[in-house]
């Protein structure tokens, strides 16, 4: 972003802000989260983004945030949120920063270092009680590079290192278990196709303390192979066929909070996507999808 781009956009309000004059791919489904999520936490935070999809939104040394903002490695993001409340912390017990001018902590990721390369880091802030808001833009692979799969990829997808013919065969991390094992403050997951649900949760997470989590299924028309078009579709399909559960935890409770009234089958869902192509064509691999469906099906029956 150039400084005449800059002095443009300096002014407009911060639902017009995030995504002006950026090089994010369209229909992207983590900045439309992120976009809802600033409108509610407002400027008066501090931003740590680790290494991932986000980082193109800053242009040394203009970023869209309208607060402030600071660039880590793809592992050690939990650890500069930790230098940051610190000194805020400090400045506010000295008198040189006065309680309504303190800003909120917030961790920026994907989920290449949300599930994976920062999870040390993300585990040992939370066993320090760190007050910091985490929040991790899911799109199932390392998308900033090319879609290589990661601990989040689900079971079947084909990304840039699994393409063979059944796609990737490892299972998608449970990171909101591994978070609600640590029993922080509060943990959530979130779509940008249910912008209510979204809403609400962020509301709650930005008037509690202590470690939290908000987890946003972020459909990726590059990765995924559908059309920018239809990221919401996407998105919403997840949520109907159960693929995607909208839930929260908060003192030692989990409670779902969307819960669709009759799940639609996981393939019409899967369809919708190229990286589930090689389950219908040529031939349809009945096996697979069978093993997709009953892991979803075992979850549900689970919460039942």
């Amino acid at each position: 972003m150039n400084e005449k781009t800059y002095k443009r956009i300096k002014d407009l309000p911060t639902s017009r802000l995030l995504g002006t004059g950026t090089p994010m791919c369209a229909g992207c489904g983590g900045l439309a989260a992120l976009k809802v999520i600033y409108d509610i936490l407002g400027e008066e935070t501090v931003f740590v983004n680790a290494a991932s999809c986000m980082t193109l939104l800053a242009n040394y040394p203009y970023t869209p945030f309208r607060g402030s903002w600071l660039y880590t490695a793809m592992a050690s993001a939990p650890a500069g949120a930790q230098g940051i409340r610190d000194a805020l912390d400090i400045l506010l017990a000295k008198g040189r920063l006065m309680a309504d001018e303190d800003l909120e902590t917030v961790v920026l990721t994907g989920d290449g270092s949300a599930y994976g390369m920062g999870l040390s880091a993300t585990s040992a802030a939370m066993d320090r009680n760190l007050d910091f808001l985490y929040i991790c833009y899911d799109n199932e692979g390392y998308g900033n590079t090319g879609q290589q799969a990661s601990a989040a990829t689900p079971l079947g997808a084909r990304t840039a290192t699994s393409r063979g013919r059944l796609g990737y065969r490892g299972r998608k991390k449970d990171l909101f278990a591994v978070w609600a094992a640590h029993r922080p403050t509060y943990v959530a997951t979130i779509s940008p196709s249910e912008p209510l649900d979204l809403a609400q949760k962020l509301e709650t997470a930005k008037n509690l303390a202590g470690p939290r989590l908000i987890l946003a299924l972020a459909p990726c028309p590059t990765g995924w192979g559908f059309d920018p078009k239809n990221t919401i579709e996407v998105g919403k399909l997840a949520v109907q066929t159960g693929v995607w559960p909208l839930k929260e935890y908060r003192d030692g409770v989990v409670t779902h909070t969307v819960v669709p009234r009759q799940r639609l089958p996981v393939e019409e869902y899967l369809r919708r996507q190229g990286r589930f192509s090689h389950l219908f064509l040529p031939h349809r691999n009945e096996e697979l999808l069978r093993e997709i469906q009953c892991g979803v099906d075992v979850y549900w029956e689970g919460m039942m």
